[in-house]
């Protein structure tokens, strides 16, 4: 049971951390480049990214973070383990943030933006640009912010759990 119970935070670790580095890596690079392009450019190369996105590794990273991080918790609640419980609860309430507002916030823009229709033949494409891009990097930024968060608070909870069984 320890070795199952390592190896539970120690993937909720890793998953937490990659999606955490996606969300961060979108807030100091991918949307600073891209706000500082034409509102054509932004608007197509978000649309691409949005439909690439949805693969796979994604999905592995992103739902697995939320299920091993919850696995984890419930492995590590029996006495004697509980010690680095509160750390991996801490950071699966962080997480349900970021999927809370993945789904309600994110998603509805990008799906807007699907919507919007082809770039090339859009009368305003700045006022679609502007009715996605502030709002997305807003809401992106909270999602960088908890993830990151709760991927301290995961690698934290790892020190604890090897004090524990060490």
């Amino acid at each position: 049971m320890t070795t199952l119970r390592t190896l539970s935070l120690l993937a909720a670790t890793v998953t937490m951390g990659l999606t955490a580095g996606l969300f961060a890596a979108f807030a100091y690079s991918v949307m600073p480049g891209l706000v500082r392009a034409d509102a054509r450019t932004l608007v197509l190369a978000m649309r691409r990214i949005n439909e690439a996105i949805l693969n796979g590794w994604f999905f592995a990273c992103f739902f697995g973070a939320l299920l091993l991080t919850g696995a984890a918790a419930v492995l590590h609640l029996s006495a004697g383990w509980n010690a680095a419980l509160p750390w991996i609860v801490a950071a699966l309430l962080l997480y349900l943030v970021v999927l809370v507002v993945t789904m309600a916030l994110n998603v509805p823009l990008n799906n807007a933006l699907a919507q919007a229709g082809d770039p090339d033949r859009l009368a305003d494409l700045a006022a679609v640009r502007d009715r996605f891009a502030p709002a997305w990097i807003r809401w992106n930024l909270l999602r960088a912010v908890a993830s990151t968060a709760g991927f301290v608070l995961l690698t934290w909870a790892l020190v604890v759990h090897g004090r524990v069984s060490g």
